[in-house]
């Protein structure tokens, strides 16, 4: 299996599969309360059999090119993720998302990882579009998606029903031409 780093704090970008679902668990578990304040993870993981099953899920989204899932390791224990939750290739438009435990926040974890994946969806895939949708009450992710330099294009009022509540949810969103000179910026400095 592969693993790329995310720099020299022993962290790791790997694939997470159906085979780690005891792991995935685990680390739904210890941020279940955390995780579950914005994201229905922890809802669809509450025993290692549905954790399974959801990584199956990506299992099948990967083998039809709809989607992809991707652990953070930080010293080899499972502590986040990043994914597409939704990939279409021949549109050219996807959406990125992530979770993380608390231990691992405030690392640059999830900017670093999702940078990873981003360059290869426009690089690798052709993707022209990828979006990021988050609660307005979730400023960490918002601020992720600032420091991905997305554009903030607008509020989805009330669109997410989550926790008896109904969300306002915001896109983001960065165009490949946008993404590459980011990455030529970044590259020059």
């Amino acid at each position: 299996m592969f693993a790329t780093s995310l720099g020299h704090d022993g962290a790791e970008l790997r694939p997470l599969e159906p085979c780690q679902a005891e792991e995935y668990f685990a680390n739904i578990e210890r941020g279940r309360e955390y995780i579950g304040q914005y994201v229905a993870l922890p809802t669809v993981a509450t025993d290692v059999a549905s954790a399974r099953a959801f990584l199956q899920s990506y299992a099948d989204k990967a083998a039809a090119d709809a989607g992809r899932l991707f652990g953070i390791w930080l010293d080899d224990t499972l502590v986040g993720g990043v994914l597409f939750r939704t990939m279409d290739v021949a549109a050219g438009t996807c959406e990125a998302g992530c979770w993380l435990e608390p231990s691992a926040v405030g690392r640059g974890l999830v900017t670093r990882a999702t940078t990873v994946i981003i360059d290869w969806a426009v690089e690798q895939r052709g993707i022209h579009r990828v979006e990021w949708q988050v609660s307005s009450a979730n400023k960490a992710s918002i601020n992720v998606a600032r420091r991905l330099g997305m554009t903030h294009e607008g509020v989805l009022r009330e669109s997410y029903p989550y926790g008896g509540v109904r969300h306002d949810m915001e896109v983001w969103s960065v165009l490949a031409p946008e993404w590459r000179a980011r990455r030529a910026a970044r590259t020059a400095d």
